[in-house]
């Protein structure tokens, strides 16, 4: 059964809030642009919303957002617009994460997580808003793709699958394994109702899921996704 693209999603600076699209270019990293900066500190870690060896939970940086305009990235904050690459938004990021720290390129740590593309349905969301009574909001999420779909989780039978948007072409790899930042407010969220729990009580704390690109190309709303 096909379904249709609803939503496009990406995020210049990784764990900053991101950008809606019309359209996007697909290459084999994934979205054009999609997560190709991040927030460094001295010792090589990226600003993120939990710990572990890769990551440092900086929770001050999901006041940013990120938005891609044609002179580069402009990083806004509560206290100004910067863009990326100048000396002042370091500056305004240091001392908002209470560290020093500079928005680096991606370069041989890559940026993404497990796969070059996120996707969910709707029929998903739904179904987790109605039976744990929480904001379902795909921001919390932060996927680059919304599908509109009638049957919860369906994304999850894809895996091992190739599905084709469009003139573009993904293969469903894994599904995504959920960490605190869904429970933090974020990217124009509030956060409303906690999604950690009852994901690790009935989902093996999965949801969504992730997808590298096969066949790169231009990806728009209303795209058809077509499982094969």
């Amino acid at each position: 059964m096909p379904y249709d693209v609803l939503a496009i999603r990406r995020y210049p600076v990784k764990s900053m809030g991101g950008e809606s699209l019309a359209s996007v270019v697909l290459d084999q990293r994934g979205l054009a642009g999609d997560r190709w900066y991040a927030v460094a500190d001295d010792d090589g870690r990226f600003a993120c919303g939990k710990d572990s060896r890769r990551f440092r939970r900086r929770d001050g940086i999901f006041d940013h957002r990120a938005a891609t305009v044609p002179e580069g990235v402009i990083v806004t904050g509560e206290d100004g617009s910067w863009r990326v690459g100048d000396p002042d938004l370091d500056a305004a990021l240091s001392r908002a994460l209470g560290d020093p720290v500079r928005v680096v390129e991606e370069e041989d740590v890559p940026h993404q997580d497990a796969g070059s593309v996120s996707l969910v349905g709707t029929a998903t969301l739904e179904w987790c808003a109605d039976r744990w009574g929480l904001d379902a909001d795909p921001r919390r999420l932060r996927v680059n793709l919304l599908v509109d779909t009638d049957e919860p989780f369906v994304e999850e039978g894809w895996v091992g699958r190739e599905v084709a948007v469009g003139n573009v072409r993904l293969r469903v790899i894994e599904g995504i394994e959920r960490c605190r930042t869904i429970d933090v407010a974020q990217d124009g969220t509030g956060a409303r109702g906690r999604w950690l729990r009852p994901l690790a009580d009935e989902r093996d704390m999965c949801v969504a899921v992730y997808a590298d690109v096969t066949r790169p190309g231009t990806l728009r709303l209303g795209d058809v996704v077509t499982p094969s």
